[in-house]
């Protein structure tokens, strides 16, 4: 990923309407939500969330589709897996392996992590 991919992401998720509405799309998974959902669940104006969906369109966290005579949002999870790659390639000097105590005490999953056994196996070799 490109810094300036990042920095547009960023921004992006710097409203908290946007990240309100995009971790609602994560939770929703692969199913998605159609826009007058997010709004109700969000207690959002309509109008207003429109504007938000498209800032999260227009950097490529969300995908749209149409259904008929709505439009069903989903979170693009390996955009979002590809900036957590971006902010941990280079964790303690590119030996992450080193990080094992700092990741026990983190909130994130640990399926979404790179695997530290084969971390470690990679630079032995």
């Amino acid at each position: 990923m490109k810094r300036n991919t990042a920095l547009s992401i960023f921004e992006s998720l710097s409203s908290g309407v946007r990240l309100d509405v995009y971790k609602l799309l994560v939770k929703e998974g692969p199913d998605g939500i159609v826009a007058g959902e997010i709004a109700s669940k969000l207690d959002l104006p309509p109008t207003n969330l429109s504007f938000h969906l498209k800032a999260l369109t227009h950097t490529r966290l969300v995908t749209v589709e149409q259904e008929g005579r709505f439009q069903r949002y989903r979170a693009n999870i390996p955009l979002m897996l590809d900036l957590i790659a971006y902010l941990t390639e280079e964790c303690c000097a590119g030996h992450p392996e080193k990080c094992k105590d700092l990741r026990a005490s983190s909130e994130c999953c640990e399926a979404v992590l790179p695997a530290l056994s084969s971390i470690s196996l990679e630079r032995k070799r």
